[in-house]
């Protein structure tokens, strides 16, 4: 039976609980409801995968194509405060009205199969999100992999151009424990004869012979793309372009050139479909914004908010927040989920935080703040004059505690889950800061 609901939140608390668990993995019922749908994307389709990177690839890629006049489409998940957000139409975030009809779309296709099956929440609102695209005349389509890539609903889809923005260790439950195999599960979403690029400067071999076995177009650091860069600007160059004196992406952080070049061999590997100019690429890099990805806020304290949650992503943000200059105290607000590798995303802020404000996060999944506080305790964390460990319940709270301490030359580093930052901006909106 066909279920309706008058409102996107209806919906989606709905989907909450419309499928035995939360994570699925596995193209079967999906494809079943896709077919059913007669989904088909006519756009030139890019798909973003990797264990960190993904959002900042999708919003370069992006802005690039915008600034070029192309009509663009851009999937990410998860949102920080808003569902909407993972739906960007031209630029700007899908309204309530935009995508209902869509969920009443995949609803009644799935429920008028001979045998209906139950969606995730993930592969409903992805198929809801597609059908929406599909329905938009666009040029260009963004999907950003939810996890891992073989059997995740994205690639329900064939890419017309597949990126892979870094291979770490994240998720092990689903995709192998070893990054041999999570670049398996990523390579997953390559195609044969389609551009499979892979932004990560030390690609696992099992990476490299899939795409080769199946006869993708694979784009290798070093060998078919790379970049230099030094204090001022940076260079870039892949198979038959050269980019010269090219501005620093607005989004910060050390690790953006990365994303920065595997986002420009894209638009090089479909120049066929999508040609982009120079300015276009200059505009792009210029412009681009993504909130959570090392974005630091106006005012004093200096306040960063930044989503890392595993340990190379967190090894990221201690390499920005060193290249940030000196503050005489830095506080944290932490929260983090119980199933990541909570002693590894610790470690590389050792030496970097004095006094962390540790929170619980509105899911099942997240580790209590008792929890994270024996993870800093078991670290090495002292206890004296100029450090401290603090629990509280919800993120808001240890967010307004940092502030009390905090003096205007010091700083607040908001990381740890994307729950963790949402929860602080979602304050921050509601107390008009």
């Amino acid at each position: 039976m066909s279920q309706t609901y008058s409102s996107l939140s209806d919906w989606l608390q709905h989907l909450e609980t419309a499928h035995p668990v939360g994570i699925d993995m596995g193209l079967g019922r999906i494809t079943q409801v896709k077919e059913a749908l007669g989904l088909r994307l006519d756009a030139v389709v890019f798909t973003v995968g990797g264990t960190n990177g993904k959002g900042s690839t999708c919003a370069m890629l992006e802005r690039i194509l915008l600034e070029a006049g192309y009509k663009v489409g851009c999937h990410t998940s998860p949102h920080l405060i808003d569902f909407n957000e993972r739906a960007r139409l031209n630029g700007e975030i899908a309204t309530d009205a935009q995508l209902l009809p869509h969920f009443e779309a995949v609803e009644r296709a799935r429920s008028g199969l001979a045998q209906p099956v139950s969606l995730t929440y993930f592969e409903f609102t992805t198929l809801a999100i597609m059908h929406l695209f599909a329905a938009s005349g666009l040029d260009a389509v963004i999907l950003e992999v939810g996890l891992g890539g073989r059997l995740d609903a994205v690639n329900v889809i064939d890419t017309d151009c597949a990126i892979i923005t870094s291979i770490d260790i994240d998720h092990t439950n689903y995709l192998g424990n070893t990054r041999e195999a999570i670049a398996r599960e990523k390579a997953g979403i390559f195609r044969a004869g389609a551009p499979a690029i892979c932004g990560d400067p030390v690609p696992p071999a099992s990476l490299v012979e899939h795409a080769e076995a199946l006869g993708a177009d694979l784009w290798l650091p070093g060998r078919d793309f790379n970049f230099q860069g030094d204090k001022q600007q940076w260079a870039w160059a892949g198979r038959g372009r050269r980019l010269s004196g090219l501005g620093y992406p607005a989004l910060r952080g050390a690790n953006q050139l990365l994303n920065a070049s595997a986002a420009l061999a894209a638009p090089q590997a479909m120049r066929h479909r999508l040609p982009v100019s120079a300015q276009d690429i200059r505009n792009g890099l210029a412009f681009v914004e993504l909130p959570g990805r090392f974005q630091v806020l106006p005012g004093r304290p200096a306040i960063v908010l930044d989503v890392a949650h595993n340990p190379h992503a967190a090894a990221a943000l201690a390499q920005n927040l060193d290249n940030m200059g000196f503050f005489p105290y830095t506080y944290a607000v932490f929260g983090a989920m119980q199933d990541k590798d909570i002693a590894g995303v610790i470690a590389p802020f050792l030496d970097k935080i004095d006094h962390w404000c540790v929170t619980g996060l509105p899911t099942p999944r997240a580790a209590q703040p008792v929890q994270l506080a024996a993870a800093l305790v078991a670290a090495g964390v002292p206890d004296d004059a100029d450090h401290s460990i603090a629990t509280f319940d919800a993120p808001e709270l240890a967010y307004q505690d940092a502030l009390k301490r905090a003096g205007e030359n010091d700083r607040i580093v908001v990381f740890g889950s994307f729950f963790t930052v949402a929860g602080v901006l979602a304050w921050r909106r509601s107390a008009g800061r």
